[in-house]
């Protein structure tokens, strides 16, 4: 099971890197703060302080199309706030 989806790289999130040394991952929906923490510390050799967790029910969205009204739902996701060790930073953008 690959704990970590993916980094979120929004505005948001980068100030909150640079100011409070957080950092946020979406995450596979069973994994725990424990699972999180060492998959992080694993994959960018960080220690990690504290993991938050937060999950997200899927929404009900509907269009208008010339067939008729399409309603879906989109994904449910699990999102996870890495609070680092003081002096310490990922850096998202080095495989670029």
């Amino acid at each position: 099971m690959d704990i970590l989806i993916k980094p979120i790289v929004t505005e948001k999130m980068t100030g909150q890197g640079e100011d409070l040394n957080r950092y946020g991952f979406l995450v596979h929906k069973d994994a725990n703060k424990i699972q999180i923490k060492h998959a992080v510390e694993k994959m960018y050799s960080v220690s990690v302080e504290s993991v938050n967790t937060m999950r997200y029910g899927g929404k009900v969205k509907s269009r208008f199309t010339k067939s008729g009204v399409i309603t879906g739902k989109t994904k449910s996701f699990k999102k996870a706030i890495i609070t680092l060790a003081e002096g310490e930073t990922i850096d998202f953008y080095s495989n670029i």
